[in-house]
């Protein structure tokens, strides 16, 4: 049997150019079915991480140059960027994950549905968004239940920073939106207290915002509605 994947650096501390990680990657059990998708997808529709802009048109292909790019930031297990990219043929979707599980999981589903416009790079998106995406080259940025570090100590780690926003925001292209969803109150707050004082911002809505249709809930989201937790959309544009 093949090893599992490597995955990226369990270190917690920051990383040379001084971000803080808003991830800690532990030992963790990938299925021999995520295994076999995971070897057998990166090659396919898997991007690796470089320190140079991504050539959209090599990743999708000239026939999709018109196509709207959307970027989704922490895939999870794959079902929901999947059934977006599937319901939205006409978007370009990439998704970054950095657990081998969900990679595989994300890349099953990419198979097993025949898609053709999703893409995943297994990487920290901070650096990914930094390195690799052009200003103004997004339609879309979805950033959907990430982890919420409840703890006062652990809340540094948070991915929804001021910095991180901004730099989502010069990656929008004018009137291209940025959608946050999470299902811890005081997440839900500084998310929208950090998207409000974004300058290149504008939101939606007078504060939270209704659920879109495109978003399917989540199995998170229906774990949190068990325990009694709200939900909380927070969609922002970019100024024209």
């Amino acid at each position: 049997m093949n090893p599992a994947p490597p995955d990226l650096t369990e270190s917690t501390e920051e990383t040379p150019d001084r971000h803080i990680r808003s991830f800690v990657l532990r030992q963790g059990r990938v299925s021999a079915a995520q295994r076999r998708f995971h070897e057998e997808g990166m090659p396919r529709w898997g991007i690796p991480y470089q320190q140079t802009l991504l050539d959209w048109t090599t990743v999708f292909g000239p026939l999709r140059c018109a196509a709207p790019k959307i970027l989704e930031i922490g895939c999870g297990m794959g079902e929901t960027t999947a059934a977006i990219a599937a319901s939205q043929p006409e978007n370009d979707y990439l998704g970054i994950e950095v657990h081998t599980p969900g990679v595989g999981s994300l890349l099953k589903e990419i198979a097993t549905r025949g898609l053709t416009n999703l893409h995943v790079i297994q990487h920290d998106a901070v650096e990914v968004v930094r390195d690799m995406i052009a200003p103004q080259s997004l339609f879309g940025i979805h950033v959907f239940f990430p982890d919420p570090w409840p703890k006062k100590r652990q809340q540094k780690r948070r991915l929804i920073q001021p910095a991180f926003v901004h730099a989502l925001a010069q990656r929008l292209a004018p009137n291209g939106y940025i959608h946050c969803a999470t299902d811890w109150q005081d997440y839900a707050e500084q998310m929208l207290a950090v998207l409000t004082a974004e300058p290149l911002l504008n939101n939606i809505a007078s504060d939270y915002a209704p659920r879109p249709s495109y978003r399917p809930q989540t199995k998170f989201e229906t774990r949190g509605l068990r325990l009694g937790h709200g939900v909380w959309d927070v969609i922002f544009r970019r100024t024209a």
